[in-house]
């Protein structure tokens, strides 16, 4: 099964995350199918490939609850300056 979820990646105790695609028997850091955005939890930055979600989405991967909450604040904030969905 794939599965969007997050990658962690930055520094001890200052946390950054890649947005990807990879099977669900993969590590959570190990090598993804895709990369479709970015998120800093520190400074609330959300950047979301929008058309590369929508075709996981259609193709069946399935999003983590973390992912779909992020996917939820990104489209209740798309007018706002914190969410970009390009």
């Amino acid at each position: 099964m794939v599965k969007i979820r997050l990658k962690r990646i930055g520094a001890k105790k200052a946390p950054h995350y890649r947005i990807v695609v990879l099977d669900s028997r993969t590590r959570r850091d190990g090598m993804p199918i895709d990369e479709i955005g970015y998120y800093n939890p520190r400074s609330k930055e959300l950047k979301l490939d929008r058309d590369a979600i929508e075709r996981w989405i259609n193709n069946g991967a399935q999003a983590s609850e973390t992912v779909r909450s992020l996917l939820r604040k990104a489209q209740a904030h798309s007018g706002a300056g914190q969410a970009t969905m390009s």
